[in-house]
């Protein structure tokens, strides 16, 4: 992405980043390795790269002083919609688990179920009382989770780096035969599980620490118990409304 940012200041992130964007290419070679075509990179290529380099701006802005305001908050992400989302019940996560050799992994898997914590926040989660607290998320803003009474055990564990844990899981998953499960899967699972007992959706972004609720309604297709039942109103004489006698 060099070429894309080359000698622009911090605050014109942004515009660097709608460049690449609308210009980045990748090249195809034949077998002599002679360039035969240019084609667009994939959307999700290009909103990953636009991560990384939006990442290490704002780690310069809070870390150095880089600037006075936060370089990312105008950056546009391309859209990707072919993103794939596996939900795991609570008998495939206790099957994974118990197949980790890693006792800090084993414990993160349960905390994450049992939270919906990404696990760079279930790493740097302080318990207090009966609630994690974490004072610096993805969106920027500080969050408090509630502490499930099945995980009270498995926070006294000292956890591992989440990159090792991360590939202990997958170790994990690929020995049980669920080798498309990925770690961050059992935050999208903990959010259908919240689902699937009527938890409305507000309350579901709430637990998971979404800033605004269109991050949230990718579950919205799971809560058709409460769409079923909010349908199922329609019609029906408020218990409040008094009948009111014809003349």
């Amino acid at each position: 992405m060099f070429w894309a940012y080359k000698d622009r200041p911090l605050s014109e992130l942004p515009e660097a980043c709608k460049e690449y964007a609308s210009k980045a290419r990748k090249e195809v070679k034949d077998a002599e390795g002679k360039v035969i075509e240019t084609l667009p990179l994939a959307a999700a290529t290009v909103r990953n790269r636009i991560r990384y380099l939006t990442s290490a701006c704002r780690y310069g802005w809070k870390q150095h002083g880089m600037g006075e305001h936060d370089p990312a908050s105008r950056v546009i992400v391309p859209v990707v919609r072919n993103e794939r989302r596996f939900f795991m019940d609570r008998r495939d996560m206790l099957i994974v688990a118990k197949a980790c050799q890693c006792l800090a992994t084993r414990a993160a898997i349960r905390i994450a179920f049992y939270s919906g914590m990404r696990i760079g926040e279930i790493v740097v989660a302080t318990a207090k009382g009966e609630t994690f607290m974490l004072d610096d998320t993805k969106n920027g803003n500080p969050r408090h989770v509630p502490i499930h009474p099945k995980i009270k055990r498995a926070i006294k564990v000292p956890l591992r780096d989440k990159y090792w844990m991360s590939k202990r899981f997958k170790d994990a998953a690929i020995e049980c035969g669920m080798e498309h499960l990925r770690f961050h899967g059992l935050r999208h699972s903990a959010a259908s599980a919240m689902i699937n007992t009527e938890v409305d959706l507000y309350t579901v972004g709430a637990v998971l620490g979404h800033r605004s609720a269109t991050s949230t309604q990718r579950y919205s297709h799971l809560a058709t118990a409460s769409l079923r039942k909010a349908l199922g109103k329609i019609g029906k004489k408020s218990p409040t409304t008094k009948t009111k006698r014809v003349a």
